[in-house]
C-alpha cells in the first residue's frame, strides 16, 4: 500500500500556434489502499492526471509525490492496465504472467507458483497454457490483471480497462477485481467515464471538468461491500454523483 500526495500539479502541452492547458492547478491526497475512481468527460484531465503520477509524463508546474517520494519516473512496484491490455498475443496465459515477474528478477520456481496462484484468482485456472490470441476480451482483461497483481503493487493504475467489455463481463470483472484487492490492498486509481461503474468500486470519486481540466470535486462513496447496484442507496449515490458530474459539465460550458 502507498500514499499518494499530488501538489497543484499543472500540465500543458504545446502546439504550433499555442500553449493548451490539459490540466489546471490540482491537489489531491489519496490514502494507502484506497480505491480512487477520477470521472469526467473527454478532455477533463482523467488520463493526463493518471499518467502524471505513475511517472510517465513530467508536470509541467507542481509535484506528485507518493510515500513521500518525489514522483519522477514509472517504478516497477507501481503497475498501470489499459484499455488495449498490452499483452504479448504469440505467448500464453501463463508465460504472459511470468513476464512480470521476470522484470523483477523472482525465481523461476517462485515465480511459476505466484503466476499460478493469481491466474486462478482471476478465475483463469485450467487456460494457463492458451495463447493469448485465443482467448476472448473478458479473458484477456483477466490475464492483464493477474500479471499486474502477480508482482504485488503498491499502486496500480488502470485506464478504462473494462471500457471495450460487455456489461455482463464488466461486471464480473469488476467483483473479481475487488475481491482480490480486499486480499492484496494495492493503492488504486481507476479512469472511467461511467458512473455506475466508479459508484460501484470506489473509495472516493473525484469528479474532473473539461475546458481546462481540473478536479471539480471529490465524493466519498459512503456504501458497504459488496454493493448491491439494485438497492435504494446505491441509487441514491449513484444520483449524487452524477449531479456532480452535471454540475461540473454545465460550469464548463459557461
Amino acid at each position: 500500500m502507498s500514499n499518494i500526495i499530488i501538489k497543484d500539479v499543472k500540465k500543458t502541452f504545446l502546439t504550433k500556434d499555442k500553449e493548451v492547458v490539459a490540466l489546471s492547478k490540482s491537489s489531491l491526497t489519496i490514502n494507502s489502499g484506497e480505491f480512487i475512481c477520477l470521472i469526467g468527460p473527454s478532455g477533463c484531465g482523467k488520463t493526463t492526471l493518471l499518467n502524471m503520477i505513475a511517472g510517465f509524463l513530467p508536470p509541467t508546474e507542481g509535484k506528485v509525490f507518493i510515500d513521500n517520494k518525489l514522483v519522477t519516473k514509472p517504478n516497477s512496484k507501481r503497475v498501470t492496465i489499459f484499455q488495449e491490455y498490452g499483452l504479448l498475443p504469440w505467448k500464453s496465459v501463463l508465460e504472459n504472467v511470468l513476464f512480470g515477474l521476470e522484470c523483477i528478477k523472482v525465481s523461476k520456481k517462485d515465480a511459476k507458483e505466484t503466476a499460478l496462484h493469481y491466474i486462478e484468482l482471476v478465475g483463469l485456472k485450467g487456460h494457463d497454457h492458451k495463447a493469448v490470441s485465443e482467448l476472448s476480451g473478458g479473458m484477456k482483461q483477466r490475464v492483464s490483471i493477474a500479471r499486474a497483481l502477480a508482482v504485488k503493487p503498491s499502486v496500480l493504475f488502470m485506464d478504462e480497462p473494462f471500457g471495450a467489455l460487455d456489461a455482463f463481463t464488466r461486471y464480473k470483472i469488476q467483483d473479481e477485481l475487488l475481491r482480490i484487492c480486499k486480499e492484496d490492498k494495492p493503492t488504486i486509481v481507476f479512469v472511467t467515464h461511467d458512473i455506475d461503474e466508479a459508484v460501484y468500486l470506489a473509495d472516493r470519486v473525484v469528479v474532473m471538468e473539461p475546458s481546462p481540466g481540473r478536479i471539480e470535486e471529490v465524493l466519498p462513496i459512503k456504501l458497504d461491500y459488496p454493493r448491491d447496484r439494485s438497492s435504494k442507496k446505491f441509487e441514491e449515490t449513484r444520483h449524487e454523483v452524477f449531479e456532480a458530474f452535471k454540475r461540473a459539465n454545465d460550469e464548463s460550458l459557461r
